[in-house]
């Protein structure tokens, strides 16, 4: 792996080297000399690959893509402030000028236009390998202008004529199209998807595109489309045919830290590389770091959310607990603080530290002596007070550290890959989607016992209980459960915003966090809200003033 990353290095000197960086995107083309080589397709193949992890391993288009997916969400929470552009993601407060925005945008042309340089100087059907990196570029255009559709266009759902993205289909730096209709840039990744997984016929491993890889990203298309039926053929067709396997719990629960190679659930991750893509110091500007402070490197700024914990922690066993640390404080003998914890109707957090005087738990607020109580809920200990305003419901537990006030429920999901700090290798896609694909898909359909044996595979794999027809919690239906396990599986993997949205769902993020500091904050956000998407950047307008903005 470190040959191909001087390899990636190397072909973006070649490439940026040749052409103005602060213009059009579409000029961000490889040098016509570098195709007389005859391995010169490959090679610059491996440079479209590099514009979707950044050449620093923190500069890429996918950093910059969960950073505007994942912050969306309802996963996370923001302990303080910050002067980072990422902010403006995570509190709904759009900026034309977001540098991250317009950088995603950039990148993302570039991608498209180096693979676009690709196809067009190889002809199908001369040999496999030629077909092979054919397929390659076909996927990653595909992969770019899917998600590029989902950051600045609608969902699906609510209008095949809104505008999406300009699709570039051509390297010629003379065409500059409009933007795109929704139902458009859908149409084109599909035929891309349809081409590359017709064209590819080698796996090279989680950290290249093959057809398994186009045929997941088809079942995901799909599912956006709500083509229940064509979800359900292409998951089949990953989870049947491919060489993947689900990880074992004991693999699953250390999952952060493997590599793509070795990760037998991965079916394409945007593969960073140890020592090289992350090197010295700049752990610091990993996604990682944000989530988490590991050996006191990293900011640790961001956290889990309450919402998200209250999911997870209905089963005290779930593996998908091991990605989330908290930080308990200790005593001076070294031991953890034993303590209650609650959070407030205007979102704060209230911790209180517990006595246990042998026959009863104690605790002391605003001078007052309270005692700790407890009832068996759906077979599950509900620990509760009686105080001046009646009930409260609280979480028995230990102190922790706090920042602002927030506790540090530090995430680990992208951090610690082959024991580095902060090396992650963002997910693209893994064998747990497809389960969970094929769930929704079914559930849409009215086939709620397949639904159920789909996501009871994920949930037998995480060690809590499956469910039944019979045992569907209170005013729950089956749907609702798939959408919940989607939200426990593939938190931090960039999903949650758009399973939200495309489902017609508010994102209630009435939790505590930063977000709801702001003079104009966003609780809650409706799936018909302008601001489910970015403002195309300004830059790219001042370039070609036709782009018409997003209202």
């Amino acid at each position: 792996m470190k040959n191909i990353t001087y390899l990636f290095l190397l072909v973006t000197t070649v490439i940026l080297t040749s052409c103005e960086l602060d213009r059009s995107p579409y000029t961000e083309i490889s040098a016509d000399d570098l195709f007389n080589d005859p391995g010169a397709a490959q090679t610059a193949t491996l440079g479209n690959y590099l514009f979707l992890k950044g050449d620093k391993g923190y500069d890429g288009w996918i950093d910059d893509l969960h950073r505007m997916s994942e912050y969306s969400g309802d996963n996370v929470m923001i302990s303080g402030g910050t002067t980072d552009a990422l902010y403006f993601f995570y509190n709904y407060q759009r900026n034309p000028n977001n540098s991250r925005a317009n950088r995603f945008w950039s990148n993302s042309y570039k991608a498209v236009v180096g693979a676009n340089r690709v196809i067009e100087s190889l002809t199908e059907g001369i040999s496999p390998e030629e077909d092979q990196v054919i397929g390659e570029n076909y996927y990653i255009r595909a992969l770019v202008y899917f998600q590029m559709g989902n950051i600045f266009g609608r969902p699906y759902n609510q209008g095949q004529s809104n505008l999406s993205i300009p699709l570039k289909l051509t390297s010629d730096i003379n065409e500059i199209p409009d933007r795109n209709t929704v139902g458009e840039v859908y149409d084109q990744v599909i035929a891309d998807l349809l081409k590359a997984e017709a064209l590819m016929n080698e796996n090279k491993g989680a950290s290249f595109a093959s057809k398994e890889a186009a045929q997941a990203l088809l079942s995901r298309v799909y599912l956006y489309m709500e083509d229940n039926i064509k979800a359900i053929e292409y998951a089949d067709k990953v989870i049947n045919e491919g060489p993947y396997t689900l990880l074992s719990p004991d693999r699953f629960s250390v999952m952060n830290t493997l590599h793509p190679l070795d990760n037998e659930e991965a079916i394409f991750s945007v593969t960073l590389t140890k020592d090289i893509d992350i090197p010295g110091t700049e752990d610091w500007y990993t996604i990682g770091s944000f989530y988490a402070q590991i050996d006191g490197v990293g900011w640790g700024e961001m956290y889990a959310s309450q919402t998200y914990l209250e999911l997870l922690g209905q089963n005290d066993d779930d593996l998908r607990g091991s990605f989330i640390e908290p930080q308990y404080l200790t005593d001076e003998n070294g031991d953890r603080i034993p303590a209650i914890y609650w959070v407030e109707d205007n979102a704060t957090y209230q911790f209180r530290r517990t006595t246990d005087n042998g026959t009863s738990i104690t605790f002391e607020d605003n001078g007052n002596t309270y005692t700790l109580l407890s009832e068996d809920v759906n077979g599950r200990t509900q620990y509760y007070f009686n105080g001046s305003n009646g009930r409260q419901d609280v979480v028995f537990d230990y102190d922790m550290d706090k920042r602002n006030g927030y506790p540090k429920f530090f995430i680990l999901k992208a951090s610690q890959q082959e024991n580095d700090l902060h090396l992650w290798s963002p997910t693209v896609s893994r064998l747990a989607e497809m389960y969970l694909n094929r769930a929704e898909a079914y559930a849409k359909q009215g086939n709620d016992q397949a639904a159920l044996d789909n996501i009871n595979v994920l949930r037998v794999r995480a060690r809590v209980p499956e469910y039944t027809l019979t045992n569907l919690p209170e005013g729950k239906t089956v749907l609702d459960l798939v959408i919940e396990e989607r939200r426990l599986e593939l938190a931090f993997e960039g999903h949650r915003k758009f399973d939200v949205y495309r489902n017609g769902l508010t994102m209630d993020r009435r939790y505590p966090g930063t977000h709801l500091n702001n003079s104009n904050p966003f609780p809650e956000i409706m799936a018909a809200d302008n601001v489910i998407i970015e403002l195309i950047p300004e830059q790219q307008i001042l370039l070609q003033p036709s782009l018409e903005q997003n209202p």
